[in-house]
C-alpha cells in the first residue's frame, strides 16, 4: 500500500495537528489524482488550528485540512473527459451539487448544499489529492506554483472587487489580511483612481499595502478613519468600500466613509453582531450593500486567469514565506503573528 504524508486536525484543541501517513487514494468516477506542488495556509485553516467557535461547530475530527493547492495530474478516473495526465491544475474548493435552483441559475457559489474541502470533507494538505474534474482549472504551465496555489483567496479578492464598479473610482479596503492585500493588488491592476487601505496598527502589513499600490495607508488604532477619508475626498467619501475584516466597527466606519449612492461590499465575517443605521446610512443615502462569499463559478476564475495573463496583476509580493511542507507548524505560527502575507508550503 503506497502512503503519503498528511496534515490532520486530530485533536479538539489549539494546535491539535498530526503529521500522519495515509493511503494514496485512487480517483473515482469523474475524479483526477493530483500530486501537489504547493499548498497555502488560509485564514480558515488558522481558525481550525486555533479551534475557535466556528471550527467547533463545523469541523468533524479527524480531518485533513487545507483547501489552497496546485499540482500535476498523475492519474484520471473513469469518465474524465477534459483533463489529462500531465496537466498543471488548481481546484475550486467549494464542491457544489449542480442540481439545486442556485446551481442551475449560475449561482453555484451559493449552492444550497455545498461542501468545503478541508473542513466539511478531507482537504489538500497532503502529497496526493483526488479532486472532481468539474472543480478543476488548468493553469498556464509557466505560472509559479506558489501563485497557482493562492488562486482561492485571490478569487475571493477578485469577486469582492468586481461586485461593484471600482475602475477609475475611489475605493477603501477595510482589513489588511491576505485577502485585503490581494484586493489592493487587484485594484491597482484595474486602475482604481485612489486606494485607501485601512488596517490595525501592524507595521508589517501597513507597509505591504503601501508597496502594493495603496495611495493612503491608515492605521485604524491611531486615526479617525472616517474623518481621514472625508478629508481626502473633498468631504464626500469614497465610491466603494470593500469590508474584508468582519469587524463590526469597520462595517460602521465603512458605511460612514461612503459617498451618497456608494457601494459597500462585505466579505469579512465575525462572531459578533453588527449594528448599522439603516435609515441614516443606507436608505436616505441610497447605499448599495453587496454580500460576497467564495468565488463566482466560474466567472471569477476566468477574470482571474485573464488578470494573471495580462501581466498587470502582481501577487508575488504577498507570498512572504515559503516553507517545506513538513514545517507547517512554523507556517501557522507566522499566520497567528500577523507578520506575514500568504504562507505557502511546498513539496
Amino acid at each position: 500500500m503506497a502512503t503519503q504524508k498528511c496534515i490532520v486536525k486530530s485533536r479538539p484543541e489549539v494546535g491539535g495537528l498530526s503529521f500522519e501517513d495515509r493511503e494514496i487514494p485512487k480517483p473515482g468516477i469523474g475524479e483526477i489524482l493530483i500530486r501537489n506542488r504547493a499548498t497555502a495556509i488560509c485564514g480558515t485553516d488558522s481558525h481550525i488550528y486555533n479551534w475557535d467557535a466556528w471550527s467547533q461547530r463545523r469541523v468533524q475530527l479527524p480531518r485533513i485540512i487545507g483547501h489552497e493547492f496546485a499540482g500535476d495530474v498523475v492519474e484520471v478516473g473513469p469518465g474524465v473527459r477534459h483533463i489529462k495526465v500531465g496537466d498543471f491544475v488548481t481546484g475550486e474548493g467549494h464542491i457544489t451539487c449542480g442540481f439545486c435552483r442556485n446551481c442551475r441559475m449560475g449561482q453555484g457559489h451559493v449552492c444550497e448544499s455545498w461542501k468545503g474541502i478541508g473542513y466539511d470533507i478531507d482537504g489538500c494538505f497532503r502529497e496526493y489529492l483526488c479532486h472532481p474534474e468539474a472543480n478543476t482549472v488548468i493553469n498556464d504551465k509557466n505560472l509559479d506554483p506558489r501563485v497557482a496555489a493562492i488562486q482561492d483567496p485571490l478569487g475571493n479578492a477578485i469577486h469582492v472587487v468586481f461586485a461593484a464598479d471600482c475602475v477609475a473610482n475611489r475605493v477603501a479596503v477595510f482589513g489588511l489580511g491576505p485577502v485585503g492585500m490581494l484586493a489592493v493588488a487587484v485594484l491597482k491592476a484595474i486602475s482604481a483612481a485612489e486606494i485607501f487601505a485601512v488596517g490595525r496598527k501592524n507595521p508589517y502589513r501597513l507597509d505591504m499595502a503601501r508597496r502594493l499600490g495603496a495611495h493612503h495607508v491608515i492605521a485604524s488604532n491611531d486615526v479617525d478613519v472616517v474623518q481621514y477619508i472625508k478629508d481626502h475626498t473633498d468631504g464626500k467619501g469614497v465610491d466603494v468600500v470593500l469590508e474584508i475584516s468582519g469587524n463590526p466597527k469597520a462595517v460602521q466606519d465603512g458605511l460612514k466613509s461612503l459617498r451618497m449612492g456608494g457601494d459597500l461590499v462585505l466579505i469579512g465575517t465575525s462572531n459578533e453582531s453588527s449594528t448599522i443605521d439603516l435609515a441614516g446610512d443606507v436608505v436616505f443615502r441610497s447605499t448599495r450593500i453587496h454580500g460576497v462569499t467564495g468565488r463566482k463559478l466560474w466567472d471569477t476564475w476566468y477574470k482571474m486567469k485573464g488578470l494573471l495573463a495580462s501581466g498587470n496583476l502582481d501577487v508575488e509580493p504577498i507570498i512572504t514565506h515559503t516553507l517545506p511542507f513538513a514545517e507547517y507548524e512554523k507556517g501557522f505560527a507566522l499566520m497567528n503573528s500577523g507578520n506575514c502575507g500568504k504562507v505557502v508550503l511546498t513539496f
